[in-house]
């Protein structure tokens, strides 16, 4: 029997020399596999109430989508700075050679709101931590992160482990 982790595909040597990158629109484009990664995406928050689910930009606005759909809750788009109309707030983080930053619209949450964080790959844990900060500076809370692979070795589990919010990651890759 098939597991998620069967889906993905690696891609040597993309985009840079070194690295393996692993690819989740071959997940996404099975039908099975795609209901799969949704299913166990939501499982340890069954029965936990969740308002809405936040994807981070990109695949992670497909992940998010699906769930949200399935959780019958509203689903919000964290994006990269310049790419959401009207009034965002924003958040910087750090990249392995500079920064970038991500925004919100600063409507998009109401406080209290409890939301699931959906992203396709947790690496350095960056970009979710920027994700987290955005929904707490908006007074919702993150009730967990859920992502397809898990990275262990580029730290973005332990930094996120700090920050006291629960994770579930469906399959980890060694390396990066």
């Amino acid at each position: 029997m098939k597991t998620v982790r069967d889906y993905i595909r690696t891609i040597a040597d993309f985009p840079h020399e070194g690295i393996l990158f692993r690819d989740v629109t071959t997940l996404f484009a099975d039908a099975r596999g795609f209901r799969m990664a949704i299913d166990q995406l939501l499982h340890p928050w069954a029965g936990t109430r969740i308002d809405k689910v936040v994807g981070l930009e990109a695949r992670g606005f497909i992940l998010g989508g699906a769930i949200a759909h399935q959780l019958s809750v509203g689903f919000v788009p964290i994006r990269k700075k310049g790419k959401l109309p009207g009034q965002t707030i924003s958040q910087a983080y750090k990249l392995e050679y500079g920064e970038a930053i991500m925004e919100i619209h600063d409507d998009a949450l109401q406080p209290g709101e409890r939301v699931l964080i959906v992203d396709d790959l947790l690496a350095t844990g960056g970009t979710c931590e920027a994700g987290i900060k955005l929904v707490e500076r908006l007074g919702a809370e993150v009730v967990g992160c859920a992502f397809v692979v898990n990275l262990p070795a580029l730290g973005g589990e332990a930094l996120l482990r700090k920050l006291g919010v629960p994770l579930h990651m469906l399959c980890e890759f060694d390396g990066a």
